[in-house]
């Protein structure tokens, strides 16, 4: 499609999904997690500077220098989600569900959280002049590895309990064309950190 120059602005879904040792999605009812209860994901890249070589002359003048260029490493991302769900920390962040969804534990002192890494995705709406874009009126976000856990402070008060979680992000071939509908339309570049490309649909909820 023509380029619409839509805007990102807000988000609308968030998708987690199970990975196994070979980046590969995880099957069974419980392998996936769709939800539209989330406050942000952000997400930075972080860069290997790199090296950097200066030589001189006798008369102390540089006479020849050069400089390798700047690496991507990986993405380094964070979300927060508007309540303490359960499901959602197990499957982010590991972590045990206590009865029926009634509450979660943490992971056991010393282990992995999250030793498989899962794949994240998010849909953000689409915006040309104001008004859902034509077509395409969401953008399909995806991080197809990631290591995540728990993070900041947890203050119960007179105000809202934050839920946050940090990690970071690299490539995964095994991500192909994502989990489930809406398919990830690009899985030659899933072996990157990070991608994002206009979508038709959202998943459903959990």
């Amino acid at each position: 499609m023509a380029n619409d120059y839509a805007a990102s602005v807000t988000g609308s879904h968030i998708r987690v999904t199970k990975l196994t040792a070979d980046g590969k999605f995880a099957t069974g009812a419980s392998a996936s997690y769709v939800s539209q209860s989330f406050i942000s994901v952000s997400f930075t890249p972080e860069y290997e500077d790199g090296d950097e070589f200066t030589q001189k002359n006798a008369e102390g003048a540089v006479c020849v220098t050069f400089k390798a260029p700047d690496t991507l490493k990986r993405v380094n991302l964070s979300v927060a989600i508007c309540n303490p769900d359960p499901d959602f920390t197990a499957m982010i962040a590991g972590g045990t569900i206590l009865g029926a969804s009634d509450g979660w534990a943490a992971p056991a002192v010393g282990s992995a959280p999250t030793p498989m890494g899962v794949a994240i995705e998010v849909w953000s709406n689409a915006v040309v002049d104001g008004k859902p874009a034509a077509g395409k009126p969401y953008f399909h976000w995806i991080f197809p590895y990631v290591k995540m856990r728990e993070s900041g402070e947890r203050v119960i008060q007179n105000d809202i309990l934050a839920t946050e979680f940090e990690g970071y992000g690299v490539g995964n071939a095994g991500f192909g064309s994502g989990p489930a509908a809406p398919a990830w339309a690009y899985p030659q570049v899933a072996s990157r950190p990070y991608a994002y490309a206009r979508s038709a649909g959202v998943p459903a909820v959990s």
